[in-house]
């Protein structure tokens, strides 16, 4: 199958597809997977077959119908990654152009190389030194770039792609093709030549020129979403920090208005004799008793966070119970507590707010001291069904690069204290356990 034709100026089209298969299955191994075990085997084996048989049996195709081909070739690997792998059209695609540009590296190397063995080392023109070079080449190129590219496949699941970051992707790929390929096109040119050595050594540096673009900007991507993450989480702190001080100055001014009612119901009732006033106010005097006891836990910030939750599922019909040992998490810092009960009383309201029915808006709350360490844990209702990445729940919000940072901060914050967070979300019923060693 790999016996190469006479014309040695031209790459025969299986080494390019061959080239294709195996970039486009390096990728797929080191990002997350839409397809598992043998459906994904079998997918990836149908999309090898059909790009094999296609460039095969277009090698010799006229000119005219070049790059209609090589847009079909493209076609077929985006189609094999967003297929087998979870991500989005623009992700997918802009891994596509990185398989492409790295099978285009790989293929023309191996070229280059056999070529120059047979101009030099007198070698035969048979499937041995095929099978050799190509194993050489390809061996080399796509391990050095596993070695490269694994270090970052936990950060490519958390990845996403803009339209700007696809474009700039795709305008580097044209460049890169159409700089390669030069010399097959245009033989009289500064950055072109008319001999086949000269031609393999030019498309195989501008492809690994490219490569190396490709990655940089990769990491430069990687970079600046890690940034935009953290001054997110960030802002997201010192935002939960200011709505507890706002709450804080809120509640307070309600604590003085409920004392002073207190002293009026007391100079009403010792003005008047009506029954029905008499049970009115005791009915009022009732609930500032209720209103006074509830979230005392012993932590100031908490029982502020509390207080303005409670106050927020009372006006949504959310039933909010709680069971908190405040002095249990002493050892945080206030603008830590804050963000991490907020995020998480904030993501259970979330939930919980789309229930229609009453008696299921529920949320319960948790704050105790298990031996030497502080267990949390947040449960409420929940409806529809919850997708986990990483074992947290996946936002279901549209906008998915701006969103899904509440558990992310709840994640951030605990990790900081040495802490784990489990989430289990099951008959209808989510919950949050966090435990934090205390010593």
């Amino acid at each position: 199958m790999l016996q190469v034709t006479p014309d040695l100026n031209n790459t025969p089209g299986i080494y390019y597809a061959l080239a294709y298969i195996f970039s486009s299955c390096l990728y797929i191994s080191l990002n997350k997977k839409r397809l598992t075990g043998k459906r994904r085997a079998a997918a990836q084996t149908g999309f090898a077959v059909l790009l094999l048989v296609f460039m095969i049996a277009t090698d010799q195709i006229a000119v005219k119908w070049f790059i209609p081909c090589v847009l079909a070739e493209i076609g077929i690997l985006w189609l094999s990654i967003h297929t087998c792998c979870d991500m989005d059209w623009k992700k997918s695609a802009y891994f596509c152009t990185r398989v492409f540009i790295l099978g285009e590296l790989a293929a023309s190397l191996d070229w280059q190389l056999f070529y120059f063995g047979l101009m030099n080392w007198e070698l035969e023109l048979n499937m041995v030194w095929n099978l050799m070079f190509l194993t050489v080449s390809y061996g080399s190129v796509f391990g050095v770039m596993y070695l490269l590219e694994r270090s970052y496949r936990k950060e490519n699941e958390e990845l996403h792609i803009s339209g700007r970051e696809l474009r700039v992707t795709v305008f580097l790929l044209l460049l890169v093709y159409m700089m390669s390929n030069m010399s097959y096109v245009f033989s009289n040119t500064p950055f072109s030549s008319q001999f086949p050595a000269e031609m393999f050594t030019i498309r195989t540096l501008v492809d690994l020129g490219g490569v190396g673009i490709l990655f940089a900007y990769h990491m430069q991507i990687q970079e600046i979403n890690v940034k935009l993450e953290n001054a997110y989480l960030q802002n997201m702190l010192h935002s939960q920090y200011e709505n507890y001080k706002i709450s804080e100055e809120s509640i307070a001014l309600v604590n003085q208005k409920y004392h002073d009612l207190k002293h009026q119901i007391a100079f009403l009732r010792s003005s008047i004799d009506d029954r029905e006033k008499e049970t009115y106010l005791n009915q009022m005097e009732q609930e500032i008793k209720l209103y006074e006891a509830q979230n005392k836990t012993g932590n100031k910030v908490l029982d502020t966070i509390l207080t303005a939750k409670t106050l927020q599922c009372q006006n949504q019909g959310i039933s909010l119970t709680c069971v908190a040992d405040g002095e249990a998490i002493e050892f945080m810092h206030p603008m830590d507590i804050t963000a991490l009960f907020g995020n998480a009383l904030d993501n259970a309201i979330e939930s919980v707010k789309k229930i229609a029915d009453p008696e299921k808006r529920l949320i319960h709350m948790v704050v105790s001291r298990q031996k030497n360490f502080l267990r949390i844990k947040v449960e409420n209702c929940y409806e529809g069904t919850l997708e986990f990445e990483n074992g947290m729940p996946k936002t279901t919000k549209l906008d998915k690069k701006f969103h899904g940072y509440g558990m992310k901060s709840i994640k951030t914050i605990v990790e900081k204290y040495s802490g784990s967070v489990t989430v289990l979300a099951k008959d209808g019923w989510f919950e949050l356990r966090i435990l934090i060693s205390r010593e």
